[in-house]
């Protein structure tokens, strides 16, 4: 009998199709499923709440809100760069909506996984230059983002660091060899302490015991300050470098605001989190139908001083008050 109902019912819906109307059969009935977005990061995962947070924001200025109407798909490499282009090709096997990149390995992997799937990206060198887009302006294909200014900030770093140890003494430099990126970076510091005639230690860490080492090196070598490269995977070992750098009274400067919030002594860079919401709000106009192609290249040029006066307290380092006057943010 609960047979015979529903074949009668698909009969009368046959019968009734020439009319136009329509059954909604509640048994079969399933929702659209929500669009997935794809984060691809080089790092473990760790640390990357605030990331992630810029990115809600920017996807909630445009009505899209995480568990409603989109997901996040995560996949990180955990430091291990080679493994980034399998994970982005395993995003675009899931069909992800679009994919977002927060460096350059895993952009050059987005890049390199798909064609077609929207790629939006945060860079720390020049895209037109990596070949993820035609022009800042233009940029044709399928991806967009933002380009960080990062070169510029370099010399700035060294400054700050110099301000705040002994004359003299060695300045340490601590790079991740296996990030793609790292060449060009410590090209770069060398050149500017070449510059300034400045003794420069480099230090190179690519996993947990490395940094341990790395730092003990730095104290070994009596450097008088320590800039740690701007990284990925090292900025999900934040904690991990503030306290050793804490222990050893190394007096560091980060390159982003989480490290000194962490009880590092100083950061100086981008504002990151202006540049991940703009990432979200690209995301989202994706996924109203928006083109990449149509999107231009936003470029950073907010940054942000960040000063951990409990920090410096402990270390017994007094900052000048021509740097205080400028800080963004003076944590007591």
């Amino acid at each position: 009998m609960h047979i015979g109902w529903h074949m009668r019912r698909r009969e009368f819906i046959t019968l009734l199709g020439g009319a136009g109307v329509a059954w909604p059969d509640p048994l079969n009935a399933q929702q659209a499923p929500r669009p997935v977005i794809g984060y691809l990061g080089a790092n473990d995962g760790s640390g990357v709440n605030h990331i992630v947070n810029g990115f809600r924001s920017g996807l909630g200025e445009k009505g899209f809100v995480e568990g409603q109407n989109f997901e996040f798909a995560y996949a990180f490499a955990g430091g291990r760069f080679d493994e980034l282009p399998k994970l982005a090709s395993d995003l675009v096997r899931q069909r992800v909506a679009v994919i977002i990149s927060t460096g350059v390995g895993s952009g050059l992997a987005a890049k390199g996984a798909t064609s077609t799937i929207p790629h939006v990206f945060v860079s720390q060198d020049d895209p037109v230059k990596l070949g993820f887009v035609a022009s800042l302006n233009k940029p044709t294909g399928n991806s967009t983002g933002v380009s960080l200014l990062t070169a510029e900030l370099a010399a700035k770093r060294v400054d700050v660091a110099r301000q705040l140890m002994p004359k003299g003494a060695p300045l340490a430099y601590l790079m991740n060899p296996l990030a793609p990126e790292a060449p060009r970076y410590l090209q770069e510091i060398e050149a500017i302490a070449r510059g300034l005639k400045q003794e420069l230690v480099v230090v190179e860490a690519s996993n947990p015991e490395q940094i341990d080492a790395a730092l003990a090196e730095v104290n070994r070598r009596r450097a008088g300050a320590l800039i740690v490269s701007i990284d990925g995977y090292l900025f999900s070992r934040h904690e991990q470098i503030v306290a050793l750098a804490g222990r050893d009274r190394i007096p560091a400067v980060y390159d982003r605001r989480p490290y000194a919030v962490a009880g590092g002594l100083v950061s100086y860079g981008e504002d990151l989190s202006g540049a991940y919401r703009q990432i979200g709000v690209y995301a989202a106009r994706i996924l109203k139908g928006e083109k990449s192609a149509d999107l231009p290249v936003v470029q950073s040029a907010k940054f942000e001083l960040v000063i951990n006066l409990r920090t410096a307290k402990a270390l017994g380092i007094e900052f000048p008050p021509q740097m205080l006057a400028l800080a963004d943010e003076a944590i007591e």
